[in-house]
């Protein structure tokens, strides 16, 4: 391969690049990515980089000294893939012709409809994101957090300790049963409650409502007014200063509509990452790739899988498909919420049962085993990082 163009500057994106050169691609490499920054670090950005505590300098995920002789196209956004010419196609009307493709491009904050133009009112999955909302939490008030997901448990968090007043709503019965099953779900939620923070499950949005510019309509800045309240289908009414929306992310994969590359809840790919075009792999949150344990494709949005599994679609990409994919290691994750330290390895919903092994929910430090018919299929720690580290091991072996 004479030129190979990774698709996306984020985690993914840079990791991919890295394997590239590591597994001794020495072409030309060109890497594009919609935003202007260099590639850095997501997930402090809903705690330490929010808090004030961590700068923007610290979030990069480049060394110093890291020379990875790529062309870097920053503030280009991909917009179709022509697989006659084997090009990338950009907004600006620039092309990218490359031999061997990755796709990397991410995923986007799902948002509220009908809360565009309000003022007050967030997603966070972007540096200007976090630049943003930053800047209003320092000024105080009354946050609603619409979602009690791990990135809405994380605001919730750190919004409660720089002293907001904090309500997460949460529309599903138990906050976080889709990740972690019904019963843990609910023993890691309670840290809301446990600081004061008011958690309303089992209720949806109707509407955001907002102050209209006092009946002026939309101002030439596009901005309709600022929020002023959460409206709820029960009818109640919850006041807010400020409104973060955390009800999930969409895979990036719109631009490629019509190129040949089969999509079904983002790049659909097989266990190393191929595409169902030659010389074509995804990783990170857009990919979906193939699960052997599980018989079932599964899109993994968490660091550690846009860390390893580039390596695995890289080795593929520059063997054109020729080697044996291995297993994927389980999906892992952390979160720090109120102090806690919470880590997951594993997937909940192949499980049939769950056993406190260590620790007392009430104290907020369990480790929990999800079994299914007796075999381990995840592990989660509240502040038990050796205990879960032991088990993580233990689940990797097991499947590898």
């Amino acid at each position: 391969m004479r030129t190979v163009a990774v698709v996306g500057a984020s985690l993914a994106g840079l990791s991919a690049a890295r394997s590239l050169r590591k597994q001794g691609y020495d072409g030309r490499l060109v890497v594009i990515g919609d935003e202007l920054h260099r590639p850095y670090d997501r997930p402090p950005l809903s705690k330490e980089f929010l808090a004030g505590t961590l700068g923007e300098a610290d979030l990069s995920l480049e060394t110093d000294d890291e020379d990875l002789r790529a062309e870097w196209l920053l503030g280009a956004r991909a917009t179709g893939l022509d697989r006659t010419e084997r090009a990338v196609r950009l907004a600006d009307g620039r092309k990218v012709r490359a031999d061997g493709i990755v796709i990397a491009t991410g995923a986007a904050a799902r948002t509220l409809p009908g809360s565009e133009g309000l003022a007050g009112v967030h997603t966070l999955r972007t540096l200007d994101d976090a630049r943003a909302l930053r800047d209003e939490l320092v000024r105080g008030g009354r946050l609603v957090v619409i979602g009690g997901g791990f990135i809405g448990a994380e605001v919730a968090s750190t919004a409660y300790t720089l002293g907001l007043d904090v309500t997460v709503v949460e529309a599903a019965p138990t906050p976080l049963a889709g990740p972690l099953g019904a019963r843990m779900g609910g023993i890691v939620s309670a840290l809301h409650v446990d600081h004061g923070v008011r958690l309303l499950c089992g209720v949806e949005v109707k509407r955001l409502s907002g102050d209209e510019r006092s009946g002026m309509g939309v101002a030439p800045d596009g901005v309709r007014g600022r929020v002023d309240a959460v409206l709820l289908k029960d009818g109640r009414s919850i006041p807010a200063d400020i409104v973060v929306v955390g009800v999930g992310a969409r895979p990036c994969v719109e631009w490629l509509d019509g190129s040949g590359v089969d999509l079904d809840n983002g790049v659909k790919c097989g266990p190393d990452g191929r595409t169902s075009l030659a010389g074509v792999v995804a990783v990170g949150d857009c990919a979906n790739w193939y699960d052997p344990r599980a018989g079932a494709h599964r899109r993994v949005e968490h660091w550690t899988g846009a860390r390893e599994r580039p390596d695995a679609a890289i080795a593929t990409l520059l063997a054109g498909g020729a080697v044996e994919p291995g297993v994927p290691r389980p999906p892992y994750f952390w979160s720090d919420q109120y102090g806690v330290k919470i880590q997951f390895a594993g997937h909940a919903a192949a499980a049939d049962s769950v056993t406190i092994e260590a620790g007392a929910a009430d104290d907020r430090d369990v480790l929990a085993v999800y079994r299914r018919a007796g075999v381990p299929v995840a592990v989660l720690g509240m502040n038990q990082p050796r205990l879960f580290t032991r088990w993580r091991k233990q689940l990797a072996a097991a499947s590898s």
